[in-house]
């Protein structure tokens, strides 16, 4: 097994890139097939969302607008309660259809605070489109529309995943090793 250190922690290769890319093409198909009467507004949760998101757009055959946000809920390998709004949304979009870009669900707290502030803003509809999904840790009612792929609750990186700003450009993802 590959073994990488990253900042002061052990990871194991978990998730080998083919798996990924095969679980973004079929999340792609997915959001074609939703969208392909409308134009969505693409909304990538910076900065954890970019390396799936501009993955995911390659593979999309459907026109669609793009833009930002960034929010902050993680302390290290933990996430916290409190999502902070580091850049919020900059446009109107009221009346629109949003896709909502994610790398990582897990308690659905970020998320939650999206939805809420994406209703707020009038939108006609929001679905998430997310390349991991952490069942046993979410804790929210929403639906998770687009799944890339189920994990347990395990610390990962790579694939715009980090660990204290590290290691988001590894082409596979990688799982914490307990000590």
């Amino acid at each position: 097994m590959s073994t990488i250190t990253v900042d002061d922690k052990k990871f194991v290769k978990y998730i080998p890139e083919n798996e990924i890319e095969a679980a973004i093409d079929r999340v792609a198909a997915q959001i074609n097939e939703e969208y392909k009467n409308d134009i969505p507004i693409v909304l990538f949760v910076l900065n954890g969302s970019v390396i799936f998101g501009a993955d995911l757009m390659k593979r999309m055959t459907i026109p669609c607008r793009m833009t930002c946000i960034r929010l902050s809920s993680y302390d290290g390998m933990k996430t916290t309660a409190n999502v902070k709004n580091l850049i919020g949304l900059s446009e109107n979009i009221e009346n629109q259809r949003v896709l909502v870009i994610e790398d990582i669900i897990d308690t659905g707290t970020t998320y939650e605070h999206v939805v809420k502030m994406l209703m707020d803003a009038k939108v006609k509809d929001v679905k998430i489109a997310t390349l991991t999904y952490k069942p046993d840790s979410y804790k929210k009612s929403l639906p998770i529309d687009f799944v890339g792929l189920e994990i347990p609750n395990k610390f990962i990186l790579g694939r715009g995943m980090d660990y204290n700003g590290l290691g988001r450009n590894l082409r596979d993802i990688y799982q914490v090793v307990e000590e």
